[in-house]
């Protein structure tokens, strides 16, 4: 099964007679748009779009009008004020002339996708980025969103921890041991039925990363260490290639989200490990994968502040995660969240 173009699922949802409000089921393979494919067809579509001049209301239905039209959906005669916006593709839409992201009045959602549009000086369209609420999550460094979960590692006697054998019922469906990767294979492309590891075998791969080092690129450059990690990982289970697109998981060719400790507390961002939602992925055959489904790979890590070191491994599927960590914290959100995006959000 090869991968869809982008353009191929404007015409399946011009096609469709669907309208924004339509509903459609997360990873349904011929009408869920995957988020990549979405911020492709809208810098097509929406590029240099002018929007000088423009109230500010005109100007938001201009924006929501050139995005039906870049997806393939109808024009409504009028926009409803759902949440989302685009119901249908869980999308919402900001149109950014400054780097500071405001949500009123709403709940971040890990499935939940965010088009934020550049505006650029000249008052015209320059570049689209599609994230979900998980990303933003994770750019937010000044406290405002209160949604994040997190959990404890307490470090026990044994560097090397499986703490469940045996992947959920609704993936032992996909999973075949001895897999060998094509060279094009992409760590990051959506998983497919058969091309999981079985979860036994993600942790005898990544094991022997214990006891290896990278250079520190230090404290602040916490991108940085986990994409050397993330390198590290890709390699061991079997890609040519090291891909990383920030979405979660981060391996999602095998439904595996890759976390680097330095400490005890973990942050789990939007995503309760546990949670039965779907996840923004294609389907696996029948089955929808959901956030209990993810299968994660968690190093400890020591650092003398020029060489980190993994010292522990963890592997666990989401839904025995709390098995083994304890969960602490709240889920509350009111008011207006704010996000500073950083100044290479559009780079």
């Amino acid at each position: 099964m090869t991968e869809k173009h982008h353009t191929e699922y404007r015409q399946a949802i011009s096609a469709s007679g669907k309208d924004i409000y339509s509903p459609i089921e997360i990873g349904d393979p011929d009408h869920w748009i995957p988020s990549l494919h979405i911020e492709n067809l809208l810098n097509e579509g929406m590029r240099g779009l002018s929007l000088a001049g423009l109230p500010l209301r005109t100007r938001s239905k201009v924006v929501k009008t050139a995005v039906c039209d870049a997806l393939g959906y109808p024009v409504p005669s009028s926009f409803k004020k759902t949440q989302p916006r685009f119901f249908g593709q869980q999308l919402d839409t900001y149109a950014q002339k400054a780097l500071n992201l405001q949500i009123w009045n709403e709940e971040l959602s890990p499935t939940r996708r965010y088009a934020i549009i550049q505006v650029l000086e000249d008052d015209t369209v320059g570049k689209v980025r599609v994230v979900n609420g998980q990303q933003l999550a994770i750019l937010d460094k000044t406290g405002t969103i209160t949604t994040k979960y997190q959990a404890r590692l307490d470090l026990g006697i044994e560097h090397r921890e499986l703490v469940v054998p045996e992947d959920t019922p609704a993936m032992l469906l996909h999973v075949r041991p001895g897999l060998v990767f094509a060279p094009t294979t992409s760590p990051v492309q959506d998983p497919r039925p058969g091309e999981l590891r079985p979860i036994l075998e993600v942790f005898d791969r990544l094991s022997p990363l214990v006891g290896q080092t990278f250079v520190d690129p230090g404290m602040d450059q916490e991108r940085n260490r986990g994409a050397a990690l993330h390198s590290l990982v890709c390699h061991a289970l079997g890609y040519s290639r090291h891909e990383d697109t920030g979405q979660f998981p981060d391996i999602k060719h095998q439904l595996l989200e890759v976390k680097l400790q330095t400490s005890p507390t973990i942050d789990l961002g939007l995503v309760e490990p546990s949670s039965e939602e779907f996840l923004d992925v294609q389907k696996l055959g029948d089955n929808q994968p959901r956030h209990c489904d993810t299968r994660y790979a968690m190093f400890y890590a020591v650092t003398d502040g020029k060489t980190v070191t993994l010292t522990h491994l963890f592997v666990t599927t989401g839904e025995k995660f709390f098995t083994r960590f304890r969960k602490f914290g709240g889920k509350v959100i009111n008011g207006k969240i704010q996000i500073p995006l950083p100044r290479d959000f559009f780079a």
